[in-house]
C-alpha cells in the first residue's frame, strides 16, 4: 500500500496536516533555547597601551615587547597580534579557543600584563594598560555633530564622552564604547627661544607642574590629641588641581637668587585645547565625534543592537539643543510619545584616510528639546 495513497484521495486532510505542522514549527521556532546553543566565536582580549611621543618601532621595542613577553602562553590561548602606530598607540588582542570563558580569559590575561606593568616606561605607566574583553569587529557606529555649527569638535567629542559613551558602554552585551574624536586638555606649548634665554628645559616644566598641580590633604585642626577644653575640630580646605588656563600659567618654574620669578606663562602659552590632535571626524564636512560599539565575545548582536533598555541613553542625547547625533543601526531610542524619532535606511561608512574619519550618508536623526 502507497502511504501517500490517502493524502492524494483526501486533499483536504492533506492540507490540515500541513497546515498544523507550520503551526507547531512556527511556535517551536520562539522556543528555541538560543542560550544553549556552543559558542562558535572564539573570544578575544584586547591589551592596550599608550606612549605619547613615540614612534611605532619605539612602542615596538619598548612596550610590545615586555608585554607580549608575559602574555604569550596564557592558558586556552590560541595565538595573538599585535600593531603598533607612530602616535603612541599600541594594541595587543589574544584570541583564546572557543569555549573558554572570556571573563576567566581576561583575568588570566590582566594578571600576566602586570607582571610586565613595572618594566613599562613610567609614561606608560602613568596614563595605563587597559585589558577589555571584546569582540575584534566593530558591531555599530554613529556620529554626533552640532547642527547649527555652534561647537567645535573638541566640545561635540568631549560631550560624546561624558554623556553618551558612558550609558552605551552600561547597556547589556556592550564590551566597549568608543569616541573618536579630540577630548579637553590643558595644553603647554613651549617657547623654545624663551627657555633658552632664561636657561629652563623641557623637564624643568614638567617638574613644576607635577609638583603644583597635585590634590594633598591638609589635615585638621584641633584633631586629637588636643589640650583639655578644646571644642572644635576643622578640617583644612587647601587649593588641590589647578583649574584653568590661568591657574596653570601662575606655575613658578624658577626663582632666582635676586628674587625674579619665572613663571609658567613667561616660557609658555597655556590653553585649553585637545589632548591629542591625531584624530578628527566629520559628518558631510562638519566637525563631529564617532563614537563606535563594540559587543562583548557571548552577546547577541541583534540584541545589543535593538538595546531595548537603553532610557538613560535616551535622556544623555536630549540634555542639550545644541547636540544631534546621526547613525544608521537601531538602538532603540525612538519613544512616540516623547516626540523624537529615527530613521535608519543605510549602512553607515566609516573611512580612515589621514587619520580623520569620514561618515556620509542621507540618514538624519534630530532630539529636540
Amino acid at each position: 500500500m502507497n502511504i501517500s495513497a490517502p493524502f492524494i484521495a483526501r486533499p483536504r486532510f492533506a492540507m490540515v496536516i500541513a497546515i498544523v505542522m507550520i503551526i507547531a514549527g512556527f511556535v517551536s521556532l520562539l522556543q528555541i533555547p538560543v542560550a544553549q546553543f556552543p559558542q562558535i566565536t572564539p573570544p578575544e582580549v584586547q591589551v592596550t597601551a599608550s606612549y605619547p611621543g613615540a614612534s611605532a618601532s619605539v612602542m615596538t621595542d619598548s612596550v610590545g615587547a615586555l608585554i607580549e613577553d608575559q602574555v604569550n602562553g596564557v592558558e586556552d590561548m590560541l595565538y595573538m597580534s599585535s600593531s603598533s602606530t607612530n602616535n603612541g598607540s599600541y594594541s595587543l588582542t589574544v584570541t583564546f579557543a572557543a569555549g573558554t570563558d572570556p571573563a576567566i580569559a581576561q583575568v588570566n590575561v590582566q594578571n600576566r600584563v602586570a607582571m610586565a606593568t613595572p618594566r613599562l616606561p613610567a609614561a606608560v605607566s602613568q596614563t595605563g594598560v587597559s585589558v577589555r574583553s571584546r569582540s575584534s569587529s566593530m558591531l555599530l557606529g554613529f556620529a554626533v555633530y552640532s547642527p547649527k555649527g555652534t561647537k567645535d569638535d573638541v566640545f561635540i567629542s568631549n560631550y560624546a564622552t561624558v554623556n553618551i559613551r558612558d550609558a552605551i558602554a552600561r547597556l547589556p552585551g556592550v564590551g566597549e564604547a568608543s569616541v573618536f574624536g579630540p577630548v579637553y586638555s590643558m595644553r603647554v606649548w613651549m617657547n623654545p627661544d624663551r627657555m633658552q634665554a632664561l636657561g629652563v628645559t623641557a623637564s624643568d616644566l614638567t617638574a613644576a607642574i607635577q609638583g603644583q598641580n597635585a590634590q594633598a590633604s591638609a589635615g585638621q585642626l584641633g584633631s586629637p590629641p588636643s589640650p583639655t577644653g578644646q571644642q572644635l575640630q576643622l578640617t583644612v580646605q587647601a587649593q588641590g588641581r589647578l583649574a584653568d588656563a590661568t591657574e596653570f600659567g601662575n606655575i613658578i618654574v624658577r626663582t632666582n637668587r635676586d628674587g625674579a620669578i619665572v613663571r609658567l606663562r613667561d616660557v609658555a602659552r597655556v590653553e585649553l585645547g585637545a589632548q591629542s590632535y591625531d584624530t578628527a571626524s566629520t559628518l558631510n564636512g562638519q566637525p563631529s565625534a564617532t563614537v563606535v560599539v563594540y559587543q562583548s565575545p557571548d552577546a547577541n548582536a541583534l540584541a545589543v543592537s535593538a538595546a531595548r533598555n537603553c532610557k538613560h541613553c535616551r535622556s544623555s542625547f536630549l540634555t542639550t539643543s545644541h547636540i544631534r547625533s546621526f547613525s544608521t543601526r537601531p538602538l532603540s531610542f525612538a519613544k512616540p510619545s516623547r516626540k523624537f524619532s529615527l530613521r535608519w535606511q543605510s549602512p553607515l561608512c566609516l573611512s580612515w584616510r589621514s587619520s580623520s574619519f569620514s561618515c556620509r550618508t542621507g540618514v538624519r536623526r534630530s532630539f529636540p528639546r
